[in-house]
């Protein structure tokens, strides 16, 4: 018998309802979590994933149900009594502050003091071993926005550990952290799991749910779908619950992206940079872009990837190199100048540079737009509605009210809201970076065909994941950087998952046959295969049950 069998639930919520205007983002949900288990909770973005953590910590008052720690009724009126009573969150986004310390986020809001006055010794020795016990060797002293928003992830982490917490709520730890990082982060959650802490964990990367997960609530359109053992449900059958649906869209859509042929003569070339770099950011590189073709950059964070992607955005001024666009050298210092030459950059940080949260979906969508045009020719009220209500219907957006203001929207929601702003200039060249990152397998489904149908409609397109399969499946030209430099310019014919690893990890030297180190690299990584790793053990059988 598992644990979850014979013990009584640390949290439980019963037919949890909560309606916003014009949507019921939860519905009679029931939801339940257990000492000393790893919980997921799964499902697209706007099932209520979100909203049932915001009941679930005093963020959001509920209109029905009831809610019961370790057996008692209780209703939070914020995250700071849910985090006194035992509940404590750590969000997607890091919600620290970066111009203090490390000692001084960790322990923000409960510092040990002496004599009246802060005990910094004491603040700066718990931190350390806050930190140690998380296996990082960082200075508490030095300034939190000094460090990359990995380390930063981990810090509010160590934060979150510190308030011997019932229930640890972790939104999206690891859309940050590289391998090692998350290797390390789960040797802390099966710790916390052995004291008897609930651990809810949420995330769309379905290895990591199957690696860490005991348990799993699935939501759909704010609904209970069931409650499953990890262990008795197939990786197939979790994604066919998630959507309502079998999810064949995107093997047809790399089935067609793979018999696509792009026209590369330099006719057809719409952007050509030439050793375009950017010193302390990347080395100088070519990269030419045909009409039509989708061009992936892969790498590991920090590789370059992103600031090889500002440069062609206008965001950062390259220092070396040159850039022609339709066959006329241009220096680009502004993204309104790459505006102007119908270039779109669409940031991986989409809180801080993207949407804006307090501003209507509509007055989201139109912004890039009126910001081309000139604030003194506001676009006609009749233009906006109309453009808005296009692309809430083209992009499927949830709720479809234009009126919503986009900070209450789920993140693949405000994902396509962002998406929208940029289609409305009507780009040459799109600029991805990271656009599925933190949302739902439907979500991103749906963004995928969309790329591929903006290429087939002539547009050109940067794309940048860290997920090697989204590459593969969407690009006819894979480009991998490596240490901020370029090491293999590649068309996506016989590419695997394995080949872009060995690329990723070795990179490739002038003088020898790239084909052939290839090949060397992908030997070497046989024995490890990350893709077979993931597949599921055949001989699993399909959970029946439902809610337990």
């Amino acid at each position: 018998m598992t644990q979850a069998s014979v013990a009584v639930p640390v949290i439980e919520m019963r037919g949890i309802s909560i309606t916003f205007p014009g949507v019921k983002a939860l519905d009679g949900v029931d939801f339940r979590m257990f000492p000393g288990e790893v919980h997921s909770l799964m499902g697209e973005n706007g099932a209520g994933k979100s909203t049932l953590i915001k009941a679930l910590t005093g963020v959001y008052g509920i209109d029905a149900g009831t809610i019961t720690l370790a057996g008692e009724q209780v209703s939070f009126s914020g995250p700071a009594q849910a985090q006194a009573s035992g509940i404590s969150t750590v969000y997607q986004e890091v919600n620290l502050l970066p111009n203090l310390s490390v000692a001084e986020n960790i322990m923000l809001g409960r510092e040990p003091r002496r004599f009246g006055s802060i005990d910094w010794r004491a603040m700066r020795r718990r931190s350390t071993e806050l930190l140690a016990g998380l296996n990082l060797d960082l200075d508490p002293g030095s300034l939190l926005g000094d460090h990359s928003l990995a380390v930063q992830q981990l810090v509010a982490i160590a934060r979150a550990i510190d308030v011997q917490a019932k229930v640890l709520i972790l939104d999206e730890p690891t859309s940050s952290l590289d391998a090692d990082e998350v290797a390390e982060l789960f040797r802390v959650i099966r710790s916390l799991k052995e004291q008897g802490v609930a651990i809810l964990f949420v995330s769309h990367f379905l290895d990591q749910v199957y690696e860490i997960c005991d348990r799993l609530t699935v939501l759909r359109n704010g609904k209970l779908v069931g409650e499953y053992l990890v262990e008795e449900l197939l990786r197939i059958d979790l994604v066919q619950k998630m959507i309502g649906k079998e999810l064949t869209a995107l093997d047809d859509l790399e089935q067609r992206a793979r018999s696509v042929v792009v026209d590369e003569s330099d006719a057809a070339t719409f952007v050509q940079a030439t050793k375009l770099g950017r010193r302390g950011a990347v080395h100088p590189a070519d990269l030419p872009i045909a009409a039509g073709e989708v061009v992936g950059l892969a790498g590991l964070l920090g590789s370059g990837r992103t600031e090889f992607a500002r440069l062609l955005g206008g965001i950062d001024r390259a220092d070396t190199g040159e850039l022609v666009i339709r066959g006329k050298a241009t220096k680009l210092r502004t993204p309104r100048q790459a505006i102007s030459h119908r270039i779109a950059f669409s940031s991986e940080n989409r809180r801080d540079e993207g949407v804006v949260g307090d501003l209507t979906v509509r007055d989201n969508i139109v912004l890039a737009l009126q910001a081309d045009r000139g604030w003194f020719r506001p676009i006609p009220a009749k233009r906006r509605d109309e453009l808005t209500q296009s692309y809430i219907q083209a992009l499927n957006i949830r709720p479809g009210n234009p009126d919503a203001l986009v900070r209450n929207l789920s993140g693949g929601n405000q994902q396509k809201v962002l998406l929208a702003r940029w289609l409305a200039i009507a780009p040459r060249l799109l600029i991805l970076d990271e656009p599925t990152r933190g949302i739902d397998i439907g979500a991103k489904a749906e963004i995928q065909k969309l790329v591929f149908n903006l290429a087939e409609n002539g547009m050109s397109v940067l794309f940048i994941s860290a997920e090697l399969e989204e590459v593969l499946r969407l690009s006819h030209r894979i480009v991998v950087l490596r240490d901020r430099h370029v090491v293999a310019d590649l068309e996506n014919e016989g590419l695997t998952v394995d080949s872009l690893l060995a690329l990723i990890a070795e990179g490739s030297n002038d003088d020898d046959d790239p084909d052939a180190s290839v090949a060397v690299a992908v030997g070497a990584l046989g024995a490890n295969d990350p893709v077979a790793a993931s597949d599921p053990d055949p001989t699993t059988t399909d959970s029946t049950g439902g809610s337990r």
